[in-house]
């Protein structure tokens, strides 16, 4: 699903939180969200999942305003996200259920899904007494089992340990991304927005200060963002101190 914003602001309590003038973001691609706290990260997010209003500008899906048929295809994970009290295979197939797909393609799909996440061990077990870690794996699997256009992911592998997020990375790299899915994911973890990401975008104070290329974001000339990775140069060139 391709996403165009334009001249688009967010405020606050008289604040302005967002003041993006053009942002894009194309189809069967991955792109990183980075900056420093309180940059208005969660807030763009939430505005492309529709969550949130922009109190000024303009957002489109393949073109157009917001529609029931464009919600259908996108899903948002928070990085504490709301599972149900049930099963936790019912809780991933919850997506297919509200689509009416038929019972055999919900355990398929679910079935298939919590393989690859590793977790068919929880088939049974409820959703409301996992670990942290185990629940955010419950809720990508639950976001990605009906194959959405759009993929929206807050800090996704914050309660994750390495393993498990090297698997994360990996479905949505060979899995999720092949289907023409695009994925926005915010992070953190920097050396993850240079594993998996086509493209970063740094924003900071609300503003986009850069939306690069991986390999060009890295070799950035933006004083702002060579300040967010911790540059230092050296006669091999500039070192990231956070990769």
């Amino acid at each position: 699903m391709n996403i165009t914003m334009e001249n688009l602001y967010k405020i606050y309590n008289n604040k302005k939180v967002l003041d993006i003038g053009n942002l894009t973001f194309e189809k069967n691609k991955i792109y990183g969200i980075v900056g420093p706290n309180g940059a208005g990260k969660s807030t763009l997010l939430k505005i492309i999942a529709s969550l949130e209003k922009p109190t000024e500008g303009i957002i489109l899906y393949e073109s157009s305003p917001i529609s029931s048929e464009n919600l259908k295809g996108m899903t948002y994970v928070s990085q504490n996200p709301y599972l149900l009290d049930r099963s936790c295979f019912n809780n991933i197939s919850y997506p297919l259920q509200i689509r009416k797909m038929d019972n055999k393609t919900i355990e398929d799909r679910v079935l298939t899904i919590m393989k690859d996440f590793k977790i068919e061990y929880l088939k049974e077990q409820m959703a409301t007494k996992l670990s942290a870690g185990e629940g955010q794996k419950v809720a990508l699997a639950r976001a990605l089992v009906f194959k959405p256009e759009l993929l929206l992911l807050d800090e996704p592998t914050a309660n994750m340990d390495p393993s498990s997020i090297e698997m994360v990375e990996h479905i949505l790299l060979n899995k999720i991304k092949p289907l023409g899915t695009t994925i926005i994911i915010i992070t953190h973890n920097i050396g993850q927005a240079k594993r998996i990401c086509d493209e970063i975008v740094y924003i900071e104070d609300g503003i986009i200060y850069e939306k690069e290329e991986n390999n060009n974001f890295f070799r950035t000339d933006n004083l702002k963002t060579r300040k967010f990775l911790s540059l230092e140069y050296t006669d091999m060139g500039w070192k990231y101190g956070n990769v």
